[in-house]
């Protein structure tokens, strides 16, 4: 296998944290990094510019699936190590690419990798929790990831998926015999979604549940969701109105009682 790696980076209008990403890329990484690929749907913000700024390739595509996208991904390449980034994630350990390389080295039949970001990937890393034990746990997540573009031309990634793209390939190459492990490259995931967002990432991962993993939801299971959501909501309520009055009363009597400066 090639030992250059090439980044793809799916962006829609973020042009903000794609500024952030690029830079990071160029200042600390680009001894490590052949390529750098902006997978682009139609933004309509300052993306474009930012791309001219760094002078990386575009690649835009106007109709996205995730799966789709992946693909495209992969085709844009030249490399056959590809790390795949969303726009709102970027690496943070010094030698996030390189340990990446060494385990594409050091194994023929790796067919990707799952970097570490939160508190389960870090316990699962540390615990030796395999994708074949787990591929949800432990498998690709395209937010973050590398995978081998030599098994992706033999396993393309399924485009009729509603979401979860990467996990149904992880399950789909493992089935095939091919290794997926964890890298201990440390990336950040920094986003902030609205509600409507947020409902949009509901609805993806109730179908990709259904499809992949074969998740059963029943009408009992919505009225429990939304009795759920009501009280939790409630709650949260009353602990904010609750704790705005204790901060209230706390800042008064500092006040009229102000201790000793230093």
């Amino acid at each position: 296998m090639s030992e250059k790696i090439s980044v793809v980076i799916r962006n829609k209008n973020q042009g903000h944290s794609l500024d952030f990403l690029l830079g990071i890329l160029k200042k600390r990484y680009s001894e490590d990094i052949d390529e750098i690929i902006v997978l682009d749907n139609m933004s309509t913000d300052t993306s474009s510019s930012v791309i001219q700024k760094y002078g990386v390739k575009k690649v835009s595509i106007d109709i996205f699936s995730y799966g789709g996208s992946a693909n495209i991904a992969a085709e844009s390449t030249t490399n056959d190590i590809v790390v795949i980034f969303s726009a709102h994630a970027f690496p943070v350990s010094h030698d996030f690419f390189k340990l990446i390389q060494l385990k594409f080295q050091q194994n023929n039949n790796l067919a990707g990798l799952r970097c570490l970001h939160n508190q389960n990937d870090y316990v699962h890393y540390i615990n030796g929790v395999t994708a074949t034990e787990n591929p949800n746990g432990a498998g690709v997540i395209f937010c973050g990831s590398a995978f081998n573009k030599k098994v992706w031309r033999l396993l393309r990634f399924k485009e009729d998926i509603q979401t979860m793209e990467d996990k149904e390939w992880t399950k789909r190459v493992l089935d095939k015999g091919y290794d997926i492990e964890f890298v201990p490259s440390i990336f950040c995931y920094a986003i902030k979604r609205n509600e409507e967002q947020l409902f949009f990432r509901y609805k993806n991962e109730v179908i990709g549940s259904y499809q992949l993993w074969h998740t059963e939801y029943k009408t009992t299971t919505a009225l429990k969701m939304v009795a759920g959501s009501t009280i939790n909501a409630f709650r949260i309520f009353i602990s904010s109105v609750y704790y705005a009055f204790r901060r209230f009363f706390f800042l008064l009597k500092f006040i009229n009682n102000k201790p000793e400066k230093f």
